[in-house]
């Protein structure tokens, strides 16, 4: 488990100013978000290869990196506010898995502090910029350490934190979602995998581009290679289609190379010999079947309900193996919820997921993988059983996470 996160104590003075500041800082942390990302790119065009230029476009980076720095800063000065050891953990994590070192974070820090000038103008003095500047800080040292630990604790060299593997199969597992199963190209070992984990995977676009994301490990049933299943990201609202998952689903075929990072996540199921309730949602499936894989081989005594939500059934990706794997576990169960269900499936519950009548034991532990507004949803459902919110635990990827 890693070690609790605590935030040094800001000084008296930078504290006072923290106080009374705090408010005007989070009402234009967006604004002060977006300034700063265009300006660190203008002068360090290389990083733009590390950032999700997707979430950059929808502006979800600026908000998630504004909620984050003000969250952060409320609970050094509010000793009621809400814990950010889980949030400074993923962050950890995530950075580990993008290969980010200690000498980038005075380029991040120099911008996002020349932009809260920007924006605030001269309401910002001396004494207000010292007093963020110690904020940013704290904020950085704190991840500093704990991604140097997690480096450590992987055997991750920080300059060198990708391994090229080639694409050995593709599986196309509904008609927007392909399997790539892929195997080192060094011809070294494969990482030590806990299912729930995720790997960076880098793509160089045609355009001359490169660019990361996160997937889930969604399976290690191959023991030499690992699986990771990606899902066509459509547009909404005007915004552009997802340009690497349609990459990955159009044009990466068997025998291409991708650099991908080593595992990182602390999205991992916890020993015990407890039932567990799998909960998820479009391509939260991912990190079903791993989850599932690793009881069956290892705890096949183990009581495993499995719940999943999705469109249609011709959009369920990952659903016959789920199954077909759950067949070795004792007390296995599935329940599955589709907006749209066809007239001949009988196995399949129509509209959203319901789990007010699901049966589900005083002890069960829960995981929950999907679109945020879902993951709120079974929560809600499930406190109002009873399950206590410490049996409860989540994953959430891209700048949703500063949000739950």
């Amino acid at each position: 488990m890693p070690t609790k996160t605590s935030p040094s104590p800001l000084s008296a003075r930078s504290e006072a100013v923290v106080r009374a500041t705090a408010a005007v800082v989070a009402e234009h942390a967006e604004a002060i978000t977006a300034r700063f990302y265009p300006r660190m790119f203008a002068e360090h065009p290389e990083l733009l290869r590390l950032f999700n230029q997707g979430n950059q476009a929808t502006g979800e980076q600026s908000r998630a990196l504004a909620a984050s720095v003000v969250a952060y800063a409320v609970q050094m000065i509010d000793p009621d506010a809400p814990s950010f050891d889980h949030v400074m953990q993923r962050i950890a994590h995530k950075h580990i898995s993008l290969g980010i070192r200690p000498e980038q974070y005075p380029i991040v820090g120099h911008h996002l502090l020349a932009a809260v000038g920007e924006v605030l103008g001269d309401a910002v003095t001396p004494e207000i910029a010292s007093a963020w500047d110690e904020v940013y800080w704290l904020f950085a040292t704190q991840l500093i350490a704990e991604e140097a630990r997690l480096y450590q604790q992987a055997g991750i060299d920080p300059a060198r934190p990708l391994r090229p593997y080639r694409v050995v199969r593709r599986i196309e597992e509904t008609h927007d979602v392909v399997s790539l199963v892929l195997e080192p190209a060094d011809g070294g070992d494969l990482p030590e995998i806990s299912p729930g984990q995720y790997v960076s995977v880098f793509v160089d676009l045609p355009d001359g581009s490169r660019q990361p994301r996160q997937y889930t490990v969604s399976s290690t049933a191959m023991g030499t290679r690992l699986q990771i299943t990606v899902s066509r990201v459509h547009g909404t609202n005007g915004a552009p289609d997802g340009v690497v998952s349609s990459f990955l689903n159009d044009e990466v075929g068997v025998g291409a190379l991708l650099d991908v990072s080593a595992p990182a996540g602390d999205f991992v199921v916890q020993s015990s010999d407890g039932p567990l309730l799998l909960a998820s949602a479009g391509a939260g499936i991912t990190t079903v079947l791993p989850i599932v894989e690793l009881i069956a081989r290892t705890q096949p005594h183990r009581k495993v309900v499995v719940a999943h939500a999705d469109r249609t059934a011709q959009d369920h990706a990952l659903r016959d193996t789920v199954l077909h794997v759950g067949r070795q576990i004792d007390d296995f169960t599935a329940h599955t919820w589709y907006e749209s269900v066809d007239a001949d499936d009988h196995r399949s519950t129509p509209g959203f997921m319901d789990l007010s009548e699901v049966p589900l034991a005083d002890d069960v532990q829960v995981f929950m993988c999907g679109p945020l507004p879902f993951m709120r949803h079974v929560r809600s459902t499930l406190l109002a059983r009873g399950v206590p919110a410490s049996q409860i635990r989540y994953e959430v990827f891209g700048p949703d996470l500063w949000s739950v």
